[in-house]
């Protein structure tokens, strides 16, 4: 007798526990099957500190097939799923299409960047929810910080040395922290002119730092950020985004080579596509995870709109902690529909919340006890380390080098702007030039003015929704999304200017800044400080009218491939 299909679309905080529970509960019962992007899991909650240099980046991966025993992986991005026919289609990381059935679906596609409709953030600003994003905005800020210093004009020199993060949740809050200290440590090396230091500015049109969370974590933040330098404005966030810098909603213009825009998230449009009842764009299951009408079919994390059994009426917020415990009861849940085990519905009450602000320095409140300074360091470090299913020898060893040695700040290049762009659902891949297309980035609403009303009805700060990270004591971590709000910008706040058919780059590595006009003309710059000649098949005038920023290669020699699959917003 065949053994039944057990399918899993993602593998975030929800689809990567899913999986796991069913390599337990149905070992050689059944063919369980996960589809991802990549490789590997991603723990959120320490990319701040892959990006601060702190952390290298396999240190903040675990390997999939290492650990999920008696689970296929299949490598790829889920294009359309066929409720009727049970069957998945899929695109291959090399292009190819394939084909999944299935006799039970588990969607925990997570969620994905929401664009707001403010000019210029998709053009000039990047976000910080995927790995090529957290190496690109290393990258980027010791670009900046090297030209600063070798700058004759004092202000070029202060605008490349300014960073502007807007999103004063989780993620926002950690990568002005941490950004803060790693420029500061850079200028030591390379002396600016005097006078002038690294100045880092966190925004949010909210009333405070953390506004998620409770008033002593974010006092205690609010108070770290603002004695190590961090210029903290709230109630303030951006009007305008430019090449030469940003509009801010009180009027001042802040010059600026750098936008981070960590403002939140919004479910992978794959679960709207399906065509069955929403709640807010997320898939509306029943408390057992389970959507109704469809038996076969369950959804867990940020794609879904869970019932919060502990305030009646109302949804679980989109946190790593609930898609990691939600990815256990689906888990579970699947198993007892085949007939193994017993199901249960869905209930969990947060336990207390931990952020890092770097250094020794963060703030949390487990199991509510409010803590800060050293102390809460060491807790949220240890709570990291529980947390993570995989790699803590080798995190540990890093913190520890980290106490001991300088941070290395070199530029590898390996990330060019134009791979890592705001408009993407996909910010665990970069672009790769000649990558084929699948789902359309429209599909995602997003761009400029992308935003519906919906998305952004009932708003009282860039805080929107809560994020979908929130590394909490006593949960899995929650993802750290860019300021829990909608993330748009991805790091290094430039915007993926590069695009296809986009215009040449304008500062190439080992280059000056790149002349590249809109228009179409060739970056001046190049390595080697060769022009750069048109690429083949590319306009000079790129679709996005956008030029790529300081040190970015040129235009992106190839058609890009779909970009809306979710890095599983689950965290």
């Amino acid at each position: 007798m065949a053994r039944p299909r057990i399918l899993i679309v993602g593998a975030g905080f929800a689809g990567y526990q899913t999986a796991r529970t069913l390599s337990r509960v149905m070992r050689h019962k059944a063919e369980v099957t996960l589809l991802n992007p990549t490789d590997y899991f991603l723990y959120l909650p320490l990319l701040p500190q892959v990006a601060a240099g702190i952390l290298e980046p396999r240190r903040v991966t675990v390997s999939l097939s290492g650990t999920l025993p008696h689970v296929r992986l299949v490598l790829g991005e889920a294009d359309a799923i066929d409720l009727d026919g049970r069957t998945v289609h899929y695109t291959g990381p090399e292009g190819d299409a394939g084909t999944l059935a299935y006799d039970r679906l588990v969607l925990a596609a997570g969620s994905v960047n929401k664009l707001l409709p403010i000019p210029g953030v998709a053009e000039h600003a990047h976000g910080f929810r995927g790995l090529p994003e957290a190496l690109y905005l290393r990258d980027h800020v010791t670009r900046q910080v090297e030209l600063a210093a070798a700058a004759d004009d004092p202000k070029t020199c202060a605008a490349r040395c300014t960073f502007v993060v807007v999103g004063a949740g989780y993620t926002g809050t950690e990568v002005a922290a941490q950004g803060q200290l790693f420029t500061d440590a850079q200028v030591r090396k390379h002396p600016l002119r005097r006078g002038m230091r690294p100045r880092w500015l966190l925004l949010d049109i909210a009333k405070r730092v953390l506004p998620e969370l409770d008033e002593h974590l974010s006092r205690t933040a609010d108070t770290v950020l603002r004695e190590r330098g961090v210029d903290v404005r709230m109630g303030t966030s951006v009007k305008e985004a430019t090449h030469e810098g940003v509009l801010l909603t009180d009027g001042e213009f802040v010059p600026t080579r750098s936008l981070v825009w960590c403002v939140g998230v919004r479910p992978d449009p794959l679960a709207e596509s399906m065509g069955l009842p929403m709640e807010r764009g997320r898939l509306l299951v029943d408390p057992h995870l389970q959507v109704p009408g469809r038996p076969e079919l369950f959804a867990a994390g940020d794609a879904a709109a869970v019932p919060d059994l502990e305030k009646p009426g109302q949804y679980t917020p989109m946190t790593a902690q609930h898609a990691w415990r939600q990815g256990k009861v689906a888990g579970r849940n699947v198993a007892a529909s085949l007939g193994h085990g017993e199901r249960r519905a869905y209930s969990h009450r947060d336990l207390g919340f931990v952020v890092d602000l770097g250094g020794v320095k963060a703030a949390a409140n487990p199991l509510g006890v409010p803590l800060s300074g050293p102390v809460a360091g060491a807790v949220t470090r240890g709570y990291h380390l529980a947390a993570m299913p995989g790699n803590r020898v080798r995190v540990a060893a890093d913190w520890l080098l980290d106490a001991v040695l300088p941070r290395q700040a070199v530029q590898l290049g390996l990330v060019r702007s134009w791979s890592v762009p705001l408009d993407t659902a996909s910010p665990e891949l970069a672009r790769v030039a000649g990558r084929p297309e699948g789902r359309q980035e429209t599909e995602a609403r997003s761009g400029p003015g992308a935003a519906t009303a919906a998305d952004t009805a009932g708003r009282t700060g860039t805080t929107e929704q809560p994020e979908a990270a929130g590394n909490q004591p006593g949960d899995e971590p929650a993802k750290n999304q860019p300021g829990g709000e909608a993330a748009k910008s991805q790091p290094g706040g430039e915007a993926a200017k590069s695009q296809p058919g986009g215009e040449a780059a304008k500062s190439q590595p080992g280059g000056e800044p790149a002349k590249n006009q809109p228009g179409g003309e060739a970056a001046k710059n190049q390595p080697g400080g060769e022009a750069a000649k048109k690429q083949p098949g590319r306009s000079a005038g790129g679709d996005s009218g956008g030029k790529a920023r300081d040190g970015e290669g040129a235009q992106t020699p190839g058609p890009d491939r779909r970009s809306d699959i979710s890095a599983e917003g689950d965290v």
